[in-house]
């Protein structure tokens, strides 16, 4: 027995996706996809597609998606920044151990532009943070 197709599919795209009821059930046996609603994940924005109305089960199909993705993307996120202090690691050890003169003066000044800024970023988040957790003291 196959496994059937879900009811909804979510065309990912930059900023959420663009829905589609899945119909499955006509005579033809084909798969169907009728667009029904585009989603801003950024923003929360539902539009139905093509002056619809979303039923109060497309609605709940099309808010869990939107929960759903934007833990994955949150999750996605912490993981990117932790594969950048592996970078950061790598880089110091290629540094260290590897590059020609010629190398770090190609990127020298690049990465110490970028440390800088990225330091003072966190610095200052920091601070921030430890302010806020004083405040209520």
């Amino acid at each position: 027995m196959a496994a059937s197709l879900p009811e909804y599919f979510f065309r990912v795209r930059e900023n959420g996706a663009f829905v589609f009821r899945v119909d499955t059930e006509n005579r033809q046996r084909r798969i169907d996809m009728d667009q029904i609603a585009a989603v801003n994940i950024r923003n929360g924005e539902i539009k139905p597609h093509g002056g619809r109305v979303l039923s109060e089960r497309d609605l709940a199909e099309i808010k869990n998606w939107m929960a759903e993705r934007a833990a994955v993307l949150a999750a996605r996120d912490i993981d990117d920044i932790k594969r950048a202090v592996d970078h950061l690691n790598l880089t110091a050890q290629w540094a260290q151990t590897k590059a020609t003169d010629e190398q770090l003066e190609a990127v020298t000044d690049d990465l110490l532009l970028t440390m800088h800024d990225l330091r003072s970023v966190l610095v200052r988040k920091k601070a921030d943070r430890l302010m806020k957790g004083h405040k209520g003291d």
